[in-house]
């Protein structure tokens, strides 16, 4: 789906959900935010930067170190163990394995998963997967958190729990997450709500006032 010149700001220390019919261009706008598609046109810049200004490892390099993602097909290693799956940006980054094994502890007991640290996903839920994904995209403590579908696969109180943990990452004044729904029951967690139709953002609700755009 192409999009048709979106204007859009993201803030910091906002949760932002972008929601509209599937087909739309919600995931093409995300992938460019992220870096992972390249626009055509216009401007974008993320944290300052602009990726199509960057060669393929300095992306590499800002996105493993100021971006976190949640993908709604959770993208884990399934021969990992969920501590190792959650270890590996760390990993990646440099931390040694005792440091990132303790750091993905913690991120994964903060999604309610201290149980099953050492399960591999094949044993897990589809639920407990996504929140792995969840824990993976926080431990390095990224300054822009990008999610696609979050509680798609989580039951009500579990996408409520999930929520409450990203819109509290969300407050931090050097942070800010963007958060790709269809899920009506977690409206009331934005600060903001995008909606798109045809690859435009048509409306802003932003506290209670809607902007309508042209």
């Amino acid at each position: 789906m192409a999009l048709r010149g979106v204007d859009l700001d993201v803030r910091y220390g906002e949760l932002l959900m972008i929601v509209g019919p599937s087909g739309c261009g919600k995931t093409t706008l995300v992938s460019v935010i992220a870096g992972v598609l390249d626009r055509d046109g216009g401007h974008c810049e993320v944290l300052g930067r602009d990726f199509q200004q960057m060669d393929e490892k300095a992306r590499a390099r800002f996105r493993r170190g100021s971006l976190g993602f949640v993908f709604q097909l959770f993208n884990l290693l399934p021969a990992l163990n969920a501590i190792e799956n959650v270890s590996v940006p760390l990993l990646i980054a440099g931390v040694d394995r005792e440091q990132a094994e303790r750091r993905a502890e913690e991120a994964l007991r903060a999604v309610d998963l201290g149980e099953r640290l050492r399960a591999l996903p094949a044993t897990l839920s589809g639920g407990q997967q996504q929140r792995i994904a969840v824990a993976r995209a926080l431990v390095h403590h990224p300054s822009l958190i990008v999610c696609d579908e979050p509680t798609s696969n989580l039951d009500h109180v579990t996408g409520q729990m999930l929520m409450d943990l990203l819109r509290g990452v969300a407050r931090s004044p050097d942070r800010a997450l963007v958060v790709v729904t269809h899920d009506p029951r977690i409206f009331g967690f934005a600060d903001r709500i995008a909606r798109m139709d045809d690859g435009r953002i048509v409306e802003v609700v932003d506290g209670g006032q809607t902007e309508t755009r042209p």
